[in-house]
């Protein structure tokens, strides 16, 4: 295993891990992802947090929502946390067990992801978006608990 990256070179390989999703390169996401990753941000509440779920999750959500970008508008850093702020775009264009029907419609909403990184790979992933923007956007009902 690598030693643990600097924090210049955390944000990079975070930075490149989203240039990785606008370019939709999911035969990538191990160069920047733990095969253990744990993934906390779901689109919908309730998903699971198992290690290494996120490499299916994100082609899943990059699918239902092409053509998906991520504008990285600020990258924070400290020992090893990278903290990113986003713009977010895309479609709901394809279909998600989680997600209501494709409308077609797009959306933009801003979100900001945490990420651990261990031995040079994301090893933990939280975020927080405007979920409530997203679903009036695309013109969902509100997800209830099943």
């Amino acid at each position: 295993m690598p030693s643990a990256l600097t924090v210049e070179q955390n944000k990079k390989l975070v930075r490149e891990f989203f240039d990785a999703l606008n370019e939709v390169r999911i035969g990538d996401l191990g160069d920047y992802l733990a095969a253990d990753v744990v993934d906390h941000n779901k689109i919908i509440h309730g998903e699971p947090d198992e290690p290494g779920a996120a490499f299916a999750a994100i082609e899943t959500q990059l699918t239902a929502l092409a053509p998906y970008r991520a504008r990285v508008d600020a990258l924070i850093a400290e020992g090893d946390s990278v903290v990113a702020r986003i713009t977010q775009t895309g479609v709901s264009s394809g279909s998600h067990p989680r997600m209501p029907s494709p409308t077609g419609r797009g959306f933009e909403n801003e979100a900001i992801f945490v990420f651990t990184l261990t031995h040079g790979r994301i090893s933990e992933i939280r975020g927080v978006s405007d979920r409530l923007g997203l679903f009036l956007q695309l013109g969902w009902d509100w997800p209830t608990a099943d």
